[in-house]
């Protein structure tokens, strides 16, 4: 025989059906919590799910004994001044779309951390409990939104979790992989060196459920409506199937109420539609973003920071994510970007030709980056703006090694700033594949060091296509050109100054014969 059984919980107040053999054992629990002083008025709001019961007591309530038995849907339950109360139903399709959120999240934050992209997926893999625990703060965080039935986007998913993750690193630093682990646990100091653990079978077996609503067929015997939408867009089912298992929310994404709008919001910005598979290929969490709420005050915010409205179908293009970042985030860019003397209209036109410098952290990326160029003699405002591309390179990885490969030919520290300084995309080039066989080719053209000095774009032009033919055709001139107009000109220009300087070679030598002639006739 069932009964209900309501009880209040440090102010929560939930509502299940138990049997009468379980009722002692919570009955039990309730009172020793009451005994504790956290039995009070009914008044806020709760979600648990099954078989777990999410709790202000940060755990799982569980028993060896007996098993609560719970139905697999979440309710939300609200006290009423009559004594009665109100419930709703959350569909489980939209909790699973939370939980990938949620990993998604946790995922990101663990690897700004230094985590590197393996360790971080079988971090998650062993905690579904701390994953259970976040969804959970979602819900308390943002209980009126789920008592009106609307649902939480991605951004909105986001502002919740960050600060709490960031607050468990400051608590617990090095060890809060151990944290999120074996939550909720208390972490150990000490953790004994053990073997990579096997892939974690319930983790596959939610990317399996996603994967199969990409994959399987609807009752009408097609495809689901959402996977022939994106079919027609010009995605193929594999591109469907490589978003879902990195990103499984996005296969519970409803057409009509989230991808569709999302679409064809792009397509009035004047995105074309073949760009529209490459840009939820990019980022599928776009389509979680509340058009109304999000997405379009977040593109206000970016204009009133200086994008060019214009060209917004270029900057989502570019780089998708930037319409998922807090604005806490983009702020944090800008504020850095001022900071070094930048103009709120180069701000602006960095933001659109370069959209992906938000994804760049502050502190960990762009200002040792701008510390490291003006260690060179660099106007780093002047350098960012011409070539934000710079601050995404790994100092140690790829900017010293160019450093110290004009270093050691010879040129100074001065005389490398100003190489950077007259052309910004120097540092962006692979060492192996262009600046060592260009300068070794260099080398054989018959130039003072100094030129590279002047003319440093000279890298930047194709050795083959490029330098190789047009500094033969000047030798074979039996001419001398300055370095930036072997290569700079366009093909008629460098035409004419061949010929030009073949013309004053003509008449030079002319004047020096008819010179020598006089000079011979005098002497007769």
């Amino acid at each position: 025989m069932n009964v209900c059984m309501i009880a209040s919980l440090t102010g929560v107040v939930i509502k299940f059906a138990v049997t009468k053999s379980q009722w002692g054992v919570y009955f039990r629990l309730l009172s020793h919590t009451a005994k504790e002083g956290r039995f009070r008025k009914m008044k806020a709001f709760s979600v648990f799910r099954y078989p777990e019961l999410s709790s202000p007591l940060r755990g799982t309530l569980t028993t060896k004994r007996t098993q609560l038995c719970l139905p697999r849907k979440l309710f939300f339950c609200q006290a009423k001044f009559d004594g009665s109360f109100s419930t709703r139903v959350v569909p489980p399709t939209l909790l699973a779309a939370e939980k990938e959120e949620a990993k998604a999240v946790l995922a990101l934050f663990l690897k700004k951390q230094g985590l590197s992209k393996a360790v971080a997926a079988r971090t998650i893999n062993k905690s579904d409990l701390f994953i259970q625990h976040l969804v959970s703060r979602l819900h308390s965080v943002h209980k009126s939104r789920y008592l009106v039935g609307r649902e939480l986007t991605t951004l909105e998913i986001r502002d919740a979790l960050i600060p709490y993750l960031e607050s468990l690193l400051e608590e617990h630093g090095s060890v809060l992989v151990d944290v999120v682990e074996n939550f909720p646990k208390p972490p150990v100091k000490e953790k004994p060196a053990v073997p990579p653990p096997p892939p974690n079978p319930t983790t596959d077996s939610k990317k399996l459920k996603a994967m199969s609503q990409v994959s399987g067929i609807g009752p009408a015997g097609n495809f689901r409506p959402h996977i022939l939408y994106l079919i027609e867009l010009g995605m193929d089912i594999e591109q469907i199937k490589g978003i879902t298992h990195r990103f499984p929310a996005f296969a519970y994404y409803s057409l009509e109420g989230k991808i569709k709008p999302v679409v064809e919001f792009l397509l009035e910005l004047g995105v074309p539609k073949s760009d529209i598979p490459i840009i939820l290929t990019k980022r599928p969490q776009l389509c979680g973003i509340s058009l109304s709420e999000n997405l379009k005050p977040t593109m206000k915010f970016l204009e009133n920071l200086g994008v060019d409205k214009t060209q917004w179908a270029k900057v989502i293009y570019r780089f998708p994510a930037l319409l998922t970042y807090s604005r806490q985030k983009v702020k944090a860019t800008v504020d850095f970007l001022d900071e070094l003397g930048l103009s709120k209209e180069s701000i602006g036109k960095i933001l659109t030709r370069c959209p992906n410098i938000v994804s760049y952290s502050v502190e960990d990326k762009l200002r040792p980056t701008a510390e490291y160029f003006q260690s060179l003699g660099v106007d780093v405002a002047i350098l960012l703006f011409r070539c934000p591309q710079n601050f995404g390179l790994s100092i140690e990885a790829n900017l010293k090694p160019v450093t110290e490969f004009f270093l050691e030919r010879g040129y100074s520290v001065k005389e490398v700033g100003t190489m950077i300084s007259r052309y910004g995309a120097l540092y962006t080039f692979s060492l192996m594949d262009n600046l060592i066989p260009k300068w070794e080719f260099f080398l054989t053209m018959d130039y003072a060091k100094s030129e590279l000095v002047k003319f440093p774009q000279f890298f930047g032009y194709n050795l083959e296509e490029r330098i190789k033919p047009r500094y033969a055709r000047m030798k074979a001139s039996g001419v001398r050109l300055l370095l930036n107009q072997i290569l700079s000109l366009s093909g008629n220009d460098f035409d004419n100054a061949l010929e030009k300087k073949m013309k004053k070679m003509l008449v030079d030598r002319n004047i020096s014969n008819s010179s020598d002639d006089l000079q011979s006739d005098m002497e007769k």
